[in-house]
């Protein structure tokens, strides 16, 4: 079964390409036409800044290149937008991943994911919950790693958030686990000590084992657009995030928005949620979440 991107972004689609279809047509952009189509950008939540160098861009990209609006428009969108940085750190065993965002964004369905996949490819995975502030957490890791056949750690809950951690990771060492993922609190991160455990978090990773953890990934939800860019900054304050997963884009026509914050926040984005299913944590691949959200087949 081949995976339909454009139909799991259908919703973002016909608010991005459907409008543009239906004013652009098969005609040539006109002058009078911009404002609206900055109107139809901003409603897709690609942000000021994307949609501005969009509508300066599009016209004379047209006219110098000779493409289609839908060509031009995916080109300079992917010009404009991070990819993921690749290095020699996946050869690191154990792998040690920390996962941060708030509450409901996804989180703890994304770690069970993460680990279905890596299981998939015979790794074996150690899932831990150094959210001590919630009982409800530990609980839900445990299901999903009962689930999945997958090992879990899990403390009281008011243990020190660190010293699970900590404890994550020399786990994985001694036993040879090829990954360790460890879930953090997700209390909206205004609360300074939320931020103060989650830099205690990635500090004593590095105490157990050097250069862990190898990813910070931090989860937004895609049905809140841009608006999770100020939770965004707040989390890279407190530790070096080095990539995102934005989730629950089947449900919402702000697919913009994940252009926008990769953008804005010059950080790639790792992985998208689309759907239900445990199959629908993707990849980012940004041609083809480009050319879905404008509704365009994947190989042009």
């Amino acid at each position: 079964m081949v995976f339909d991107l454009r139909k799991k972004l259908r919703k973002s689609s016909d608010a991005l390409a459907g409008k543009l279809d239906r004013l652009f047509g098969s005609a040539a952009i006109k002058d009078a036409d911009l404002e609206e189509t900055e109107e139809i950008l901003l409603g897709s939540d690609l942000g000021w800044e994307l949609t501005e160098k969009v509508v300066a861009e599009l016209p004379r990209k047209i006219r110098k290149t000779g493409l289609s609006w839908k060509e031009a428009l995916a080109s300079i969108l992917i010009e404009n937008t991070p990819l993921p940085g690749f290095g020699n750190t996946a050869a690191v065993r154990p792998f040690v991943t920390v996962i941060v965002g708030v509450n409901g964004a996804g989180k703890t369905t994304t770690i069970a994911r993460l680990a279905a996949r890596l299981q998939s490819r015979e790794e074996k995975v150690l899932m831990a919950c150094a959210d001590t502030f919630r009982a409800a957490a530990a609980e839900q890791l445990e299901v999903w790693a009962d689930r999945l056949g997958t090992a879990v750690l899990t403390q009281l809950p008011g243990s020190d958030a660190g010293a699970v951690a900590f404890d994550a990771v020399k786990r994985g060492i001694s036993r040879g686990y090829d990954s360790v993922i460890i879930d953090t609190a997700g209390r909206l991160p205004n609360k300074k000590g939320l931020l103060d455990e989650l830099a205690k978090i990635h500090r004593v990773c590095g105490k157990a084992m050097e250069s862990a953890p190898h990813e910070v990934l931090l989860v937004l939800d895609g049905t809140v657009g841009q608006n999770a860019r100020t939770q965004a900054q707040q989390f890279m304050s407190a530790l070096p995030v080095t990539g995102l997963v934005v989730t629950k884009l089947d449900g919402t026509a702000k697919g913009g928005s994940v252009l926008a914050m990769a953008s804005q926040l010059s950080i790639p984005v790792k992985y998208i949620g689309v759907g239900e299913g445990s199959g629908d944590l993707i990849d980012f691949n940004l041609e083809s979440y480009v050319r879905a959200m404008l509704g365009m087949d994947e190989e042009g």
